[in-house]
């Protein structure tokens, strides 16, 4: 490990040599590598820089909606819960600008969307090791220097290319984040803008457009389609609201918040998840959608008291909630609308809708990695679904000539689990790859988070051949 100085500002030119290569080369600026930057910042013996195309940090800035809140607790920040004394954390965030005790009045353990994007853009605009305004074009393995050579273009403030550069470095880290899910069917709507349908991931950037549409369709059933159609519904006049919202699951269904739930996103159930076969992890998986792709107890709340209002003179609300329907197909009626085909799961019935505007609150996936990969392909090692193996510190496999690791963050669901998304876990991954990089252990980490014991424990033998004597909570049978 390089014991050269923590840069205190940019790489002159943005670059670095062979002979004094980074320890550490990010690749995206999302919450997840920001975290990282943050904890690694202290560890004055790591030379680390982050880099990302866009001008500025930014989080889902589509979907900033007024009152919308974290569905997670404030102290899943950057770092607290790995480093509550650290500098970076949301609590001296906010005595920074002297909100500590309106925040201490306001009791609030989840915060609004929006400041959480705040609070991440003032971390970034105070660590000297990110670089935004840099497009990565590839990544290579050189054998002989025992590096990675990773080739940039520096973009100017409209994104126009400005100049190009290489960094080496002797490990990487990939956050390159999510990218929006649009099903096959809607695919062909979505890029003709005729008719707005929109991503949800871009649905402030059309409020206006899809308020003046005189029926609106949102698809999905998760946090954002829920905040989304509320919206909707709280700005459209009573009776005449025109709203009609579509979900494939079978209910509009409560994201699990009971606290033994809630332990699926501890280190103890990612350890748990990433020790079963990987068949197992890959029937779990979907299974558990309801553990982060419910909604959350307010919103649902807050919708139909917002339906309710809406029935005190006596009428309904023009509103139609369906779950457990799928689009099959869908296609223009003339210039100005669109038609779904819909599948019902359970009737086993079709039928035909007709809108003015579709919002497609349908996800996220995890961000291919096979173009910017390319040049490592050769040296990935991948599961029986093709899938990039990841090991427990959140090291992609490689072939055992390469001597650098690439660390992934928000790629791992199938050997990591749900949690693999979650900002609760963000501090406790990049402690995990800090360790393992450094060798040692800067960030100490708990040997035990949840209450609950996550399968049973292995047989073991001693030296009599003997099975462990009875003791702890679980013993193994024989």
């Amino acid at each position: 490990m390089s014991s050269t100085p923590h840069p205190q500002g940019p790489l002159t030119d943005d670059t670095t040599s062979p002979d004094e290569p980074l320890d550490l080369a990010g690749i995206g600026v999302g919450p997840f590598n920001l975290s990282l930057a943050a904890l690694a910042h202290p560890l004055t013996h790591l030379r680390t820089a982050f880099y990302d195309q866009r001008p500025a940090f930014h989080w889902h800035p589509g979907l900033l909606i007024d009152g919308a809140t974290l569905q997670v607790p404030f102290l899943a920040d950057l770092v607290t819960l790995v480093d509550p004394a650290s500098p970076w954390t949301f609590l001296n965030y906010l005595k920074t600008r002297e909100r500590l005790f309106p925040f201490y009045f306001a009791e609030r353990f989840h915060i609004h969307r929006a400041e959480y994007d705040a609070y991440c853009r003032w971390v970034s605009e105070k660590l000297p090791t990110l670089h935004f305004g840099h497009q990565i074009d590839a990544i290579r393995w050189n054998p002989e220097r025992e590096l990675f050579e990773v080739d940039f273009t520096q973009l100017d403030t409209d994104g126009e290319a400005e100049a190009l550069g290489r960094t080496y470095a002797r490990n990487l880290v990939l956050g390159i984040g999510t990218t929006p899910h649009i099903p096959v069917p809607l695919r062909p709507l979505a890029d003709a803008p005729a008719v707005p349908v929109i991503h949800s991931a871009d649905y402030l950037d059309h409020r206006e457009r899809l308020l003046a549409a005189d029926h609106l369709t949102v698809i999905g059933a998760g946090q954002s389609g829920a905040e989304i159609f509320l919206d909707q519904l709280r700005a459209r006049p009573a009776g005449r609201e025109r709203l009609h919202w579509l979900a494939r699951t079978p209910a509009f269904a409560p994201m699990e918040y009971s606290k033994l739930g809630l332990e699926h996103f501890t280190p103890d159930y990612t350890r748990y998840f990433h020790a079963l076969p990987e068949r197992v992890r890959d029937d779990l998986v979907p299974g558990q959608w309801q553990l982060h792709k419910g909604i959350d107890h307010t919103t649902l709340a807050a919708l139909h008291d917002e339906l309710y209002r809406r029935t005190l003179d006596g009428g309904w609300p023009d509103a139609t909630l369906t779950p457990g329907v799928f689009v099959r197909t869908a296609g223009r009626v003339g210039t100005t609308k669109v038609e779904l085909h819909l599948d019902h799961l359970q009737q086993g019935t079709r039928s035909r809708l007709t809108t003015d505007a579709v919002v497609l609150a349908t996800g996220y996936r995890e961000r291919r990695m096979d173009t910017l990969l390319a040049a490592l392909d050769p040296y990935v090692r991948r599961d029986s679904g093709a899938r990039p193996r990841i090991d427990a510190h959140h090291r992609l496999v490689l072939d055992p000539t390469v001597t650098g690791s690439v660390y992934v963050q928000n790629a791992e669901t199938h050997t990591h689990g749900v949690g693999a998304p979650d900002l609760g876990l963000a501090a406790w991954r990049s402690a995990t790859i800090l360790n393992s990089l450094t060798g040692n252990t800067p960030y100490p980490l708990p040997t035990r988070t949840a209450f609950t014991t996550f399968g049973l424990p292995q047989p073991t033998t001693g030296r009599a051949g003997t099975v462990p004597r009875q003791g702890s909570t679980l013993v193994p049978r024989r």
